[in-house]
């Protein structure tokens, strides 16, 4: 029989950005166990995200951590509306356990390492779609980096693979979202320091159903600006339209 299948293929797919991975598991599994529905979830970056969705992608419901990839989405009117802000994400600056660099706030250190030989490579998501690879970047140019780092830079298609990239043994530090430095597998292999959110543009997180959505993925949205979902952002770092701003 294809009863099975048919119902997986059923499964309304959801597009998030590569920060919520961990948090959004979490959330997905809450939400099958109180409303007896499924979704499914691929993660990737904002940017390419996007280009898939535009392309014909068969996503209901689309989680970016830019406002900009939705606006596109919505000028090319493949939108139900034009999103909700559901969580505002930060920037650490991640350091191996067996990295030579010092976790320092100010990035003194990381421009000092990169004189003294101590920096290989730094690792953040590339920003030319990925909105915390854009971030990292304006970071760099805020402390006047940007150009003497080129060298040294490991781009990351996403942010989670920028992470992986970190801790990869190859990499003595990394610009990583908040959200992917706290998950366990991440936490005990390194240290990390907030970075000042004066330092780059707000990582507003927008999302917005899309126009074939169906009952299931509106259920989803709605359960996303739940008390309970939102406790559940806080608890990954990201602050939430309740908590924030």
């Amino acid at each position: 029989m294809t009863t099975t299948p048919a119902l997986a293929q059923e499964r309304p797919v959801v597009a998030a950005a590569s920060s919520l991975v961990g948090v959004l598991e979490q959330i997905k599994q809450s939400f099958e166990q109180d409303s007896d529905q499924q979704v499914r979830i691929s993660f990737g970056s904002s940017g390419n995200l996007t280009r898939q969705i535009i392309q014909g992608a068969p996503f209901e419901v689309f989680l970016s951590a830019d406002e900009s990839y939705i606006a596109t989405l919505v000028d090319r009117g493949l939108t139900e509306g034009s999103g909700d802000v559901y969580a505002t994400g930060r920037l650490v600056l991640f350091i191996p356990n067996d990295s030579p660099l010092r976790i320092d706030p100010t990035l003194k250190d990381l421009a000092n390492a990169m004189k003294d030989g101590r920096l290989g490579r730094l690792a953040i998501a590339n920003p030319e779609h990925a909105p915390y690879g854009r971030a990292a970047r304006e970071v760099l140019q805020h402390h006047q980096i940007w150009q003497s780092i080129q060298s040294k830079l490991l781009f990351g298609e996403n942010i989670a693979q920028a992470a992986q990239f970190t801790v990869s043994g190859d990499v003595e530090a990394g610009i990583l979202s908040y959200s992917i430095a706290l998950e366990p597998a991440l936490s005990t292999q390194g240290r990390y320091v907030l970075l000042p959110q004066s330092w780059h543009e707000p990582l507003h997180h927008y999302m917005v159903l899309l126009n074939n959505a169906g009952e299931v993925s509106r259920a989803f949205y709605a359960y996303l600006s739940q008390p309970t979902t939102r406790e559940t952002l806080q608890k990954f770092g990201f602050s939430t339209p309740t908590n924030s701003q």
